[in-house]
């Protein structure tokens, strides 16, 4: 069993903030190919650098990609970017996603549909281009390479899927359609040698939660107190867990939804479910 990713080409997006951002390092320093994708252009260049020349020989492993991908032509673009400079795709981190509050009794708010958008089509919508680019590396394969796994997408939830506060009922649907998601593109991919797994974390140093507690220090208080192990997770243990859906050591896992949260979904705690 290999939890090895050294080689492969992944696309993370969200990766110019927070937990994509981890995600996106992690994979760089295993080795693999990654592609680093987020509307933010000038925060993935302060975080990556400039993107090599094309005409260099450059063995550099990490490329950004700035764009709005809740546009169908972004997400095209995305894919053409990666194939062109590392030639094929192998991984899809679905790492981009927004936090809103709202009013859950106001019939004009618009934030439901807003997170739908962001959080759910972005991730179902470049699932989708992206399994089909992975079916079509396939079936260049040989005879004897017919039984080699294509592929493997992991996206990231929240425990607000299951837990929620009125103010964040926007979120909680979202996320909870992520994780529908997960588990039907799992059934619908399998037979195409493509797993789908999500990472669905809590108590995690998110770049919400670091403004969360930039504006008030009785959150990371009340975070610490309402998680069984008694501390806030760095982004990085969210990019182990990533890591490891997405190599061969998860080889027979698919449609599962891991919780990462420091055991916080399994007591009864009043807070925010995003943090």
């Amino acid at each position: 069993m290999s939890f090895s990713i050294k080689g492969k080409t992944a696309i993370v997006t969200g990766a110019a903030n927070g937990v994509g951002l981890a995600i996106a390092r992690h994979f760089a320093d295993k080795g693999a190919n990654v592609i680093c994708a987020d509307m933010d252009e000038g925060k993935l260049r302060d975080e990556w650098g400039e993107n090599p020349d094309p005409d260099a020989e450059e063995s550099q492993n990490t490329r950004y990609f700035a764009g709005d991908l809740r546009e169908k032509l972004t997400i095209a673009n995305l894919l053409s970017f990666t194939v062109d400079a590392f030639e094929r795709v192998d991984i899809l981190v679905n790492a981009s996603r927004q936090v809103m509050t709202s009013d859950p009794l106001d019939a004009d708010d618009k934030t439901v549909q807003t997170l739908l958008d962001q959080n759910l089509m972005t991730s179902l919508r470049l699932s989708q281009l992206i399994a089909c680019r992975m079916i079509k590396q396939g079936e260049a394969l040989s005879e004897e390479e017919q039984d080699t796994p294509l592929g493997a997408i992991v996206n990231l939830s929240s425990i607000a899927a299951t837990r929620t506060q009125p103010g964040l009922m926007a979120f909680s649907i979202a996320s909870a359609a992520l994780d529908q998601m997960t588990r039907s593109l799992a059934v619908a991919l399998a037979p195409h040698r493509i797993r789908v797994n999500a990472v669905s974390f809590g108590s995690v140093m998110s770049a919400s939660l670091m403004g969360a507690i930039r504006d008030s220090e009785e959150t990371r208080t009340d975070v610490i107190d309402g998680t069984p192990l008694g501390r806030i997770a760095e982004a990085s243990e969210v990019a182990e867990a990533a890591q490891f859906l997405a190599s061969d050591g998860a080889a027979f896992m698919t449609g599962h939804v891991m919780t990462v949260d420091g055991g916080r979904s399994l007591v009864d705690v009043v807070g925010d479910p995003t943090h």
